[in-house]
């Protein structure tokens, strides 16, 4: 549904992307991600048609965006950071507006501004000025104009940035909501966003992708040990010091807990299942075990993994 096949972008002697591919399948949720200055931006405003690449190609729904741009962008709703509204018109007045621009048929025009402003949670507040409306609810409305000409696919650059955490909640809401009848990418540097609505991952750093597939399989192919948590009621003063002597434990942490409780995060090597070594231990000691399982690394430590610069990817001097 959308390809995107070695896009580069030079601004004189500056590289902003550097042979950037990736693709998303129909009704997919990709998350797009990568710090400040990584390429986000640059890639996202190619793929819209707002920017010219350096060479490379940007199909959405089969249209190259640079040589079809108008069948291209008939496919395609695009939410940009800043909302595009115009402040002093009133909600469905402007989604109607938007969906005039797009083409959407006159006899049709009333249904599509109706399901975009109820799918967005916007009915209510349909005859209110946008200016009169709180960021939350201009968040929807930006998303109800990418919305209301029904296109197959979904740009959203950083949707919820700016919102108090029930606004949060309530676009991740809607856009999981979304997925399936829409291919949707979403371009953020807020992980848990990506955590929490996003099938799939690309993470680009200094301009070039470092990583795309599933959070879990990323999380696997950048964990370089197991990791285990044993949580214990009663654990004993040298608990600590037991643990740690257990063949194949590299590292003990301990986190105290309440009412007594400790949580112990055990590092062993790969491969090496340390589960029955441990409950065997708990037991003898009577520890008293609540929980024992393993620790899956997370989003953001495999983000840090593959963006920081001892192991990101080397970008040539001069990229941004």
């Amino acid at each position: 549904m959308i390809e995107v096949h070695e896009l580069t972008k030079r601004y004189g002697p500056i590289t902003a992307i550097d042979g950037v591919s990736f693709r998303v399948e129909r009704g997919e949720i990709l998350g797009f991600l990568g710090p400040n200055g990584a390429g986000k931006s640059t890639t996202m405003r190619i793929l819209t048609g707002a920017l010219g690449a350096t060479s490379g190609r940007a199909m959405i729904d089969g249209f190259d965006i640079s040589e079809k741009p108008r069948q291209a962008k008939k496919r395609f709703g695009y939410l940009p950071e800043i909302p595009p509204v115009y402040t002093e018109m009133t909600t469905s007045g402007y989604v109607d507006y938007v969906a005039r621009l797009h083409g959407v048929e006159r006899g049709k025009r009333k249904a599509a501004v109706g399901k975009a402003l109820e799918m967005c949670g916007l009915s209510q507040v349909q005859n209110r000025l946008i200016g009169h409306l709180s960021k939350g609810y201009q968040q929807r409305v930006g998303l109800a104009q990418a919305l209301v000409h029904d296109p197959p696919v979904l740009i959203l650059d950083e949707p919820t940035v700016g919102l108090d955490p029930n606004q949060i909640t309530e676009v991740r809401r809607l856009i999981r909501d979304l997925a399936g009848r829409h291919t949707i990418i979403l371009s953020t540097h807020i992980l848990p966003e990506v955590q929490m609505t996003c099938q799939r991952v690309v993470i680009i750093n200094r301009g070039r992708i470092v990583a795309q597939d599933t959070i879990e399989n990323l999380s696997a192919q950048v964990q370089k040990n197991d990791r285990l948590a044993l949580v214990v009621r009663r654990p004993s003063p040298d608990a600590e010091d037991r643990l740690q002597r257990l063949t194949g434990v590299q590292t003990v942490t301990r986190e105290p807990m309440e009412g007594g409780d400790a949580r112990f995060v055990i590092q062993g090597a790969r491969g090496l299942d340390l589960r029955e070594e441990l409950g065997r231990l708990a037991f003898q000691q009577d520890w008293g075990v609540l929980e024992l399982g393993r620790v899956a690394i997370t989003l953001e430590e495999v983000f840090r993994e593959l963006t920081t610069e001892e192991h990101g990817v080397s970008a040539p001097e001069g990229t941004i």
